[in-house]
């Protein structure tokens, strides 16, 4: 399975931190603490050394005679120690060398003063004197923070120069020798087992700490991972939307308040559907992993990109002008190009995924709002793939196709149907040789409240943009059944479906419904198929088209030879009918264009379907399509798109009351 980088961010949610093994903590535990000892060493020396050098007081009254020695030892020992460690501390030396010079120091004192004070007279003074000998011990054991192995050296030396004063001074009093000498042993092991003790104490207070402060960060860094994969889209490892909609705002108050410009890229994977329905959808989402990949490596400074939603993704940038968002666009579109996924399975002649782009930058206007940009990223993307897919659109506020002139049309599209601002004209449909009309072809005008005309191809693409053709096509079955069919006008009415008609599930059961409510049979009804890049052949299309035919509509193939995928729905689909585009048709005035009608013509025949062609609109041309077995024909020539009431007029008296009749 594709391992995503959201499977990164989701296992570090369920890792522990490494711990360190115990040479690693011992040196971690020297380390944390290091300042602190080397604070407290520096402050303990001072204490002590000051105490040692009070006990000259003591020296005066009890051995008067060798206290000027002893105190001359004393200073110079205490003295020198200050310096020395004061300079240690100055120079940022570790704890431990600290250390050993306190501990150096202590040895010194202890056996300057002791060595100094055994040259007394005053023997019995002195063998109660010597007891003090212990604080030295106690300092080593209790007053310093010593290692317990380096204080059980410490004060073992200081035991030996006791018990060697002892047996040298006294060596005939066995009493006093056993007794003194229990007491400095008995301190000797008392001292360092709590020495012992102390250390073992403090390294468990520091191996707690650890533990709470590793937990700490392992739960600080499980937040951090949790609000990552809380942004982070989980296929691809992008940012999500939530992560780009903060970014966006970001942006947008940047740009409100420093004039900051920004553009927002909308990028959209050319028939996705289709690579999911042929290959599946593991290689579906391995391909959209790739796309992420293959535009994460073209980001720069100042550029975000993130997934919007299934094969969209998003791409926010600071940006100067114009010209460097088309810039940023086309490397963009480039970059997923030069990774040459292949999608043999598409019908527009690329046989690699490619990507649409619709792009847009902030701009004066008035009403600015933060969703504008984004809406008018998606009309550019609209446009591109509107163009022919594996482009880039920049939004064009002068462009009628994406302006704000859309949006107009857009609300009056919402309205047309109540308010009667929509209509069908109809162009008949002759048999070449007896010139029977055999069909109307329904075409939808849509005027402004004011009566101006909309063209056809300015607001069917926005109706499909946003839905609206959805219930156009109902309303445009409807009066067509009702105008033309219900009143046996002609034999068969012929309505244009959009493909995203095709692909709604329950259009064709909507249809049913429109023909039992009007008491026609599908038999006469024709619905013409646009060739084209939006005709994608999945299988919702092929079911809708295949149920349509079930009810007996027709399946007509418009604008044949134009698009892209002809020859696959002629394969794919019994059309019962083919129009071949006017263009075609045009080019017969020159031999080579005769040639290319000629083959079309025969290629569609060996089909089986009716041949239609449209753009008729002289008797020459009349003559050749005659003479090639053309089975119908529509044009200019045999009649212009017209009101129903038009073809009311050719109607006989009694049928023409009867049509009257007819529901609106």
């Amino acid at each position: 399975m594709t391992q995503t980088m959201a499977d990164s961010i989701d296992s570090d949610l369920h890792e522990r931190m490494e711990r360190p093994s115990p040479a690693h903590l011992q040196a971690l535990y020297r380390s944390d603490v290091d300042e602190i000892r080397r604070v407290a060493i520096r402050q303990g020396l001072w204490a002590a050394v000051l105490v040692y050098l009070v006990f000259s007081v003591t020296d005066v009254l009890l051995i008067p005679d060798a206290a000027a020695l002893t105190i001359a030892a004393r200073f110079a020992v205490g003295l020198g120690t200050l310096i020395m460690v004061e300079w240690q501390f100055r120079h940022n030396v570790s704890a431990s060398r600290m250390d050993l010079t306190c501990a150096v120091a202590l040895v010194l004192a202890y056996g300057g003063w002791l060595f100094a004070a055994i040259t007394t007279q005053y023997t019995e003074t002195i063998s109660y004197y010597l007891v003090f000998g212990a604080i030295f011990m106690m300092s080593a054991n209790l007053f310093f923070t010593f290692r317990f192995h380096f204080s059980l050296l410490v004060s073992g030396v200081m035991l030996l120069a006791s018990l060697f004063v002892l047996f040298y001074l006294f060596p005939n009093n066995h009493i006093y020798q056993l007794s003194f000498g229990v007491f400095h042993v008995s301190c000797f092991i008392f001292t360092s087992y709590v020495n012992w003790r102390l250390n073992k104490e403090r390294y468990s207070v520091f191996l707690n700490a650890l533990e709470a402060k590793i937990q700490h960060a392992e739960a600080t860094e499980r937040g951090r991972a949790l609000l990552r994969l809380s942004r982070t889209d989980p296929l691809t490892g992008l940012e999500n939307r939530r992560a780009i909609d903060d970014r966006l705002h970001d942006l947008w108050a940047l740009w409100q308040q420093q004039g900051e410009n920004f553009a927002a890229l909308l990028i959209d994977v050319d028939f996705f559907k289709r690579f999911n329905d042929c290959y599946g959808h593991q290689d579906g989402d391995q391909c959209l992993i790739l796309v992420a990949e293959g535009l994460r490596n073209m980001m720069r400074p100042g550029v975000s990109i993130g997934r919007y939603g299934g094969e969209e993704f998003i791409v926010l940038a600071s940006v100067q002008d114009r010209g460097e968002v088309m810039e940023l666009a086309e490397e963009l579109r480039q970059a997923v190009e030069d990774l040459t996924i292949r999608h043999q399975q598409r019908r527009d002649g690329i046989q690699i995924v490619t990507v649409s782009i619709g792009a847009a930058v902030t701009r004066q206007q008035s009403g600015a709002k933060l969703e504008k940009i984004i809406h008018e990223a998606d009309r550019a993307l609209y446009l591109a793939k509107a163009s022919g897919r594996n482009c880039v659109k920049l939004f064009d506020p002068e462009d009628p196709q994406s302006s704000d002139e859309s949006e107009n049309i857009a609300a009056l599209l919402r309205i047309a149907i109540e308010k009667q601002l929509v209509s069908l004209v109809y162009q008949p449909i002759h048999d070449v040789n007896s010139h029977r009309l055999e069909a109307l072809e329904a075409l939808m005008r849509l005027r402004m409240p004011d009566g101006t005309s909309v063209p056809p191809s300015l607001f069917i693409p926005v109706a499909e943009r946003t839905g609206a053709i959805q219930e156009l096509g109902r309303w445009a079955v409807r009066t067509a059944c009702t105008d033309v069919l219900a009143t046996n006008l002609a034999p068969v009415a012929s309505i244009n479906v959009s493909p995203i008609q095709l692909k709604t599930p329950g259009f064709a059961a909507s249809v049913a419904t429109i023909l039992g409510e009007t008491g026609v049979t599908g038999n006469r009804l024709a619905f013409e198929i646009t060739e084209g890049l939006e005709m994608e052949m999945h299988s919702d299309v092929l079911r809708c088209i295949s149920d349509l035919k079930l009810l007996g509509i027709k399946i007509w193939l418009d604008d044949f030879g134009t698009g892209f995928a002809g020859l696959s729905w002629l394969r794919l689909i019994e059309f019962d009918t083919v129009k071949v585009d006017r263009s075609f048709l045009h080019d017969c005035t020159t031999p080579r264009g005769i040639d290319m009608f000629q083959d079309i013509v025969r290629l569609i025949r060996n089909r089986g379907p009716k041949i239609l062609v449209e753009g008729v609109e002289s008797a020459e041309q009349m003559t050749l399509l005659k003479h090639l077995g053309i089975d119908q024909i529509q044009g200019f020539y045999i009649g212009r798109p017209a009101h129903i009431d038009s073809f009311m007029k050719d109607l006989p008296r009694g049928q023409r009351r009867t049509a009257k009749r007819q529901p609106a």
